[in-house]
């Protein structure tokens, strides 16, 4: 029991040591950024229209099962 209390407590204790120092890790440019930053925008302009087609498709079906739940009764 002692030596897994030891372990947890120089784990713990060593955490800080696991992380990496991302000024040394990245050195790209702003060129690189701005290209990254163009492909997110292009994701997230062919998202927006799919989900709202989404919403609609959902929106109705919803509208279609109460019109036959209706007509049922």
């Amino acid at each position: 029991m002692k030596a897994i209390l030891s372990t947890l407590t120089l784990s713990l204790l060593a955490v800080p040591a696991f992380a990496v120092d991302t000024t040394q890790t990245y050195n790209s440019g702003i060129l690189v950024l701005l290209f990254v930053g163009f492909c997110a925008l292009i994701i997230v302009a062919q998202l927006v229209p799919a989900v709202l087609a989404l919403f609609g498709l959902t929106k109705e079906v919803a509208q279609n099962s109460r019109k036959t739940a209706a007509e049922k009764n």
